[in-house]
């Protein structure tokens, strides 16, 4: 799957996430190409409330498609700052733009939390497509 797009300027999961920093204690995440590939159709998606709690390697969310319903692990401490309400009515965002309209939440991490070196913790662009095989 060489085609698949993993842009150098995100950080990623072992499990297919995306994460992005869009504030000083903020990121956003979302499912790789990758995972929206290998999910075909995307139907519905389950968000976690405003102000839910998520903890790392636990499941927040559900991505459910034509051919299954994958869980979306934490890959972080921290609250849900806000959901994508757009995927309510256009689940297949995730499938057609998976890095940008297709968002799934955005997670605030606690006071104190040096977001930068969690971040560095994440795998890279190199390191994940060590682990897709692109």
């Amino acid at each position: 799957m060489s085609d698949t797009k993993i842009p150098e300027n995100l950080r990623y999961t072992a499990e297919h996430e995306w994460v992005t920093k869009v504030g000083d204690k903020t990121v956003r995440i979302g499912i790789t190409d990758f995972a929206q590939d290998a999910l075909g159709d995307v139907v519905f998606v389950q968000l976690p409330d405003t102000d839910s709690v998520v903890e790392t390697g636990e499941s927040f969310a559900e991505v459910e498609s034509t051919k299954s319903v994958s869980d979306i692990f934490g890959p972080l401490d921290g609250t849900i700052a806000a959901a994508n309400d757009a995927l309510e009515g256009a689940p297949e965002l995730v499938n057609s733009s998976p890095y940008d309209d297709g968002w799934l939440v955005e997670i605030t991490v606690a006071d104190g939390v040096d977001l930068d070196a969690l971040l560095a913790d994440l795998l890279d662009a190199a390191g994940y497509a060590a682990v897709v095989g692109s």
